[in-house]
């Protein structure tokens, strides 16, 4: 039955703590989220155990987590743990030249977290209806204002308002209940 199921139906089955929902879940993509980490450390070592500690996470959180996507949820949280691997054997390794202490340069490590919370992010601007969709990228990825974005797509001031609402609530909707991410930065950096 659930090798049957759809990614919703696992998820589902996740939450609720269906231990056969987590192995159908490694079955279906531990090959796609190896390739994702070994592509990006080049060691097929660290990238098995990166795949596993992102398993291991997931079911750890699965009472809390919220996922959209499936796919792009464990792709995403893959290529974060690539990252913060990544930056925590650069910073050993400046340590260890330096020998410095640890914790000198967060700078790497929020360059990091910001590039996670923009895929985050976009990831979830991907589930949104297409027009709320558009709305949302030509408001903060293009820069524009209400009224410019009403004029480009021939809707009114009210709707380009109303699409912007829903995807600032569905973007802050989907951290808040992510567990991952810090809502202060997201306030930050995405409400303008």
């Amino acid at each position: 039955m659930i090798k049957n199921s759809s990614d919703t139906e696992l998820v589902h089955s996740l939450k609720v703590g269906n231990a056969a929902a987590m192995t159908e879940i490694y079955n279906r993509y531990w090959r796609k989220m190896l390739l994702v980490a070994y592509n990006l450390t080049k060691d097929k070592s660290t990238a098995q155990e990166i795949v596993q500690q992102v398993l291991i996470k997931l079911w750890d959180r699965r009472n809390t987590v919220n996922i959209d996507s499936l796919p792009n949820y464990l792709a995403v949280a893959v290529k974060y743990s690539v990252y913060t691997y990544l930056n925590r054997e650069k910073r050993r390794s400046e340590v260890d030249a330096t020998n410095l202490p640890l914790g000198v340069n967060n700078l790497d490590e929020e360059k990091i977290y910001a590039n996670f919370l923009k895929e985050y992010i976009g990831g979830v601007v991907d589930t949104l209806p297409e027009k709320c969709k558009l709305v949302f990228k030509y408001s903060r990825e293009n820069g524009k204002t209400i009224p410019e974005i009403a004029r480009d797509l021939s809707i009114s001031e009210k709707t380009v308002e109303a699409h912007l609402t829903k995807a600032l609530k569905s973007i802050k909707y989907s951290l808040k209940n992510s567990g991952a991410l810090n809502i202060a930065v997201f306030l930050t950096y995405f409400l303008k």
